[in-house]
């Protein structure tokens, strides 16, 4: 199982939410990129970015932070927040973005996704970040009427690399990954998972991998907070 150190960007900082809310920002760090080293120099072999500016704008906003962070870390950047064209796909590809994640998209242009997984093969990762079970899109400021297994089953068979389940509710507050939803979510469709949102510690790890459709855990606050070490989660979701 991969572990997904995150980089969360407002601003050009380091941040961390509480449950998606922008006013409810904790600055972690003025470097992106050196906090990337970081946690290269950790073992990290992945890391997951998201420009939430770009999230709610619907287009990219911290692109000078993510390209440094891009350059600087000698591993896979996962990157997600505000792509919501192919033209955005593309440029962060030749930019060096090993994967994009989709969630607004997925939802309001679904063909969009589609195709890219197609042209792209294992590249594109479909967000589905939930609010009581309903798919929330827009930064997590809006929820439809659209249960997320049911967006995660359009995107099967079409060349997406992943589903990224996020229980909004939970992301930023250290309540523990929602385990029960995640494996759902695993077992009722065929794509992997990757779990997010309130990771709080080495028992979540524990939790999630003995599930064989969960590809990786993402966390964030759990270690800027000291709650885990990112060495010693790397290893233990490793073995």
């Amino acid at each position: 199982m991969i572990v997904f150190p995150a980089i969360d960007l407002k601003g050009g900082q380091v941040v961390r939410l509480a449950e998606g809310d922008m006013d409810r920002a904790t600055v972690y760090a003025d470097d992106p990129a050196a906090q990337a080293e970081r946690f290269a120099a950790a073992g990290a072999e992945w890391i997951h970015v998201v420009d939430l500016d770009g999230a709610f704008a619907g287009e990219s906003v911290n692109g000078i932070a993510v390209r440094r962070i891009v350059n600087a870390f000698r591993g896979n950047v996962q990157l997600g927040g505000g792509i919501r064209s192919r033209e955005a796909i593309e440029r962060w590809f030749d930019y060096g973005v090993v994967r994009a994640v989709i969630g607004t998209a997925a939802l309001t242009d679904p063909d969009l996704v589609k195709g890219a997984a197609r042209d792209f093969p294992g590249r594109i990762v479909v967000a589905v970040d939930a609010r009581d079970g309903m798919v929330a899109t827009a930064g997590w400021a809006d929820v439809s009427d659209v249960p997320v297994i049911d967006l995660a089953r359009r995107f099967e068979d079409v060349g997406v690399a992943a589903l990224l389940f996020t229980d909004v509710g939970r992301d930023g507050m250290l309540r523990g990954v929602n385990v029960e939803g995640t494996v759902a979510l695993a077992d009722g469709q065929s794509l992997p998972v990757i779990a997010s949102g309130g990771l709080a510690g080495m028992e979540d790890i524990a939790a999630l991998k003995p599930h064989t459709g969960i590809e990786g855990v993402i966390t964030g606050r759990a270690i800027y907070d000291g709650r885990i070490d990112l060495a010693d989660a790397i290893e233990a979701a490793a073995r």
